[in-house]
């Protein structure tokens, strides 16, 4: 049995100035992780509407695992702008399906049979899917991965909601213009990124950070090492979804026994290549795959 990764929260459409795409940094995870040969598992909900049954039917193509509840609210979308580098801008739209995601047996049994599950904080704007995800990190065995992926959006965050998350995580997955949110929310003297990574540390039990920081590149930061990689220059198409697939790339490497430091490698290998395609759900290229499934 291979093992089993979730990805809970939030899942929807992004309109893109293209055409709407599948997203939700919650899905885009769990489907990149899927990709790398485990059994990824997306938790969420839908409205019983087309752009559900949408969802759905898309899902189903990518052979993707999944337990969507069907709720009285409509499915979500997410306004996309870019930037003239692809950078994304959202406008994200409120009382949607994926605020509502009732716990279920079906999502405890989940619960109980995960290896890692990666949650974040816009799926806890609202206080039913917030019990849902804590119910879930409640079930899951000792010693499972628990990725907080903060993903700080608009106005959805609060200092108690992000303080009672990082003391659920072992694994904290940051950017470079969060962790300096971060620290003003806290009311943090510490200026820098790598100060304010070592307080974390300190004040939370924290396996690892890991901070992406853009064309500056990205870091993984532990209590006994730092590992820092730079951004590989590619050609931009958009960069939705891409921190997401940084996440699933290393948390794929973690899982398989690769080091920090190449496990890091993968992930912004991973990053990059999702950066030169349209959507967050690209395919990747299998000479990629095979660096992780050849080692099943």
């Amino acid at each position: 049995m291979k093992d089993i990764i979730v990805g809970i929260g939030e899942i929807l459409w992004d309109i893109l100035p293209t055409g709407k795409v599948l997203g939700g940094a919650p899905a885009n995870f769990a489907y990149h992780i899927s990709q790398l040969g485990f059994d990824g598992f997306v938790v969420s909900a839908i409205g019983d509407d087309e752009l559900g049954e949408e969802i759905i039917e898309n899902l189903r193509s990518k052979n993707m695992n999944f337990i969507i509840e069907r709720v009285s609210f409509p499915t979500g979308t997410v306004r996309v702008a870019l930037n003239e580098v692809g950078v994304p801008c959202y406008e994200i739209c409120e009382n949607v399906a994926w605020d509502n995601i009732p716990f279920t047996e079906e999502m405890k049994q989940l619960a109980k049979e995960t290896k890692a599950v990666c949650f974040g904080s816009l799926a806890q704007r609202h206080f039913v899917s917030r019990e849902s995800i804590h119910l879930f990190l409640d079930n899951v065995a000792e010693g499972t991965l628990k990725i907080f992926d903060i993903n700080l959006r608009q106005h959805f965050y609060s200092k108690d909601l992000i303080d009672y998350s990082l003391k659920r995580c072992n694994i904290l997955k940051i950017n470079d213009e969060e962790i300096l949110l971060l620290s003003q929310l806290f009311d943090w003297c510490e200026k820098s990124d790598m100060d304010i990574c070592k307080r974390l540390l300190q004040n939370y039990s924290l396996d690892m950070i890991v901070l992406t920081k853009g064309t500056n590149g990205s870091c993984v930061v532990t209590p006994s090492l730092i590992s820092s990689k730079p951004t590989p220059i590619v050609e931009v198409t958009d960069t939705v979804g891409a921190g997401d697939a940084f996440t699933a790339g290393f948390v794929a490497g973690i899982l398989k026994g690769k080091s920090i430091s190449e496990a890091h490698e993968l992930a912004v290998e991973i990053s990059a290549f999702v950066c030169t395609q349209q959507g967050a759900m690209p395919a990747l290229p299998r000479e990629m795959i095979n660096k992780i499934t050849d080692s099943f």
